[in-house]
């Protein structure tokens, strides 16, 4: 239960009203034997050192006794807890994200106190998410770097040894690309870490979104020709939009990139873009291998690749950058896949 859900039900002070009754009867129960004491020693005629000695210690006695039932109190309600949370900071601050520290009372009957246990509790939670995230995504960085790494050494050390110009040509190409591949990854790694903590600022300007996908289109053209692709094309003539062209653009050539290696030999690509009074749909539809609806819920997470028989052509950080983007801008995309149909990714971008 989060803070909003709870403010309404919180109780601001932490002594309820029956501890201040019971202070009261007590107090006035005293006051009425102490009265009832006076009376008795003045009736029975005793001593006045004694009338004097015996209230101071009636009333000695009920101020330790009070006191003490005040200290108990007070360590069950302030001290005990606020020493559970501190013992469960320390632990947090020595990396220790385990940590749940239980609520006083259930919640129909929350105070502050239990308000900021509960905040405490989520925090912790939040903490350990993110030192998990952290874990797996240095992880997946060691393994991305070290494979190509790896290729680029094993292919040097054959182009050392090799005489042939045709096979020293062929480990050359091998670590170009591969080269080529490792700074695309780093570059991948650095735009998306700067996305995510929003280091880099969308500059909205207004410009023609068709023409900017037209080009884009043609820079793949090279590619689909090799790969024997067919395209198609259905848009607009002209349309505005504001936003980052520059950041837009990652997000359509990394839509068109997967396309392209995802579609085998013989496939076709089709790019629409349709508009109307509220919103403007890009689509980038192709007929390749498809995926599963398991695959479809992991595509934006970082380093994910459902396909791994395509690894080598990618890194895993194309769509989790298009979809940072896209969440800067405001904008959505939607994913309709089958395995063994193709895959169409429709960005959404709503009129402004």
């Amino acid at each position: 239960m989060n803070k909003l859900n709870h403010t309404n039900t919180i109780k601001n002070d932490r002594f309820p009203s029956s501890l201040f009754l019971v202070y009261f009867l007590v107090l006035l129960l005293m006051s009425g034997i102490h009265t009832g004491i006076i009376v008795g020693m003045n009736a029975l005629g005793w001593n006045k050192i004694i009338q004097v000695i015996l209230p101071l210690g009636y009333w000695t006695v009920v101020a330790v006794g009070l006191t003490f039932f005040t200290k108990n109190v007070i360590r069950k309600s302030y001290e005990k807890p606020m020493h559970d949370l501190a013992d469960a900071t320390k632990k947090v601050a020595e990396g220790d994200f385990s940590v749940y520290v239980p609520t006083l009372h259930t919640a129909d009957r929350l105070d502050y106190l239990d308000v900021m246990i509960i905040d405490f509790n989520k925090m912790v939670e939040e903490l350990g998410s993110i030192e998990t995230l952290k874990t797996d995504f240095f992880s997946n960085v060691s393994h991305e770097i070290k494979t190509p790494l790896a290729i680029i050494q094993n292919n040097a050390e054959l182009l050392c040894m090799e005489k042939t110009p045709e096979k020293q040509k062929e480990y050359a190409e091998v670590i170009f690309q591969t080269t080529k591949r490792l700074s695309e990854l780093i570059s991948n790694i650095l735009k998306l870490n700067k996305l995510e903590k929003q280091a880099i600022t969308p500059v909205a300007e207004e410009y023609d979104l068709c023409g900017q996908l037209a080009e884009c289109a043609v820079n793949y053209e090279p590619v689909w020709e090799k790969k024997d692709i067919g395209f198609d094309a259905d848009m607009e003539d002209f349309i505005k939009i504001t936003a980052d062209a520059a950041l837009m653009e990652i997000v359509w050539n990394n839509l068109f990139s997967n396309a392209v290696k995802f579609t085998e030999p013989g496939g076709t690509i089709k790019l629409t873009e349709q508009s109307d009074d509220s919103e403007i749909r890009v689509s980038v539809e192709d007929n390749g291998c498809g995926m599963t609806e398991e695959t479809r819920k992991h595509i934006f997470e970082k380093f994910y690749q459902g396909d791994t028989s395509h690894a080598m052509a990618g890194n895993g950080l194309g769509l989790a950058l298009s979809l940072r983007v896209l969440q800067l801008n405001d904008y959505k995309i939607e994913v309709e896949s089958e395995p063994g149909r193709g895959s169409k990714f429709t960005v959404i971008i709503p009129k402004r």
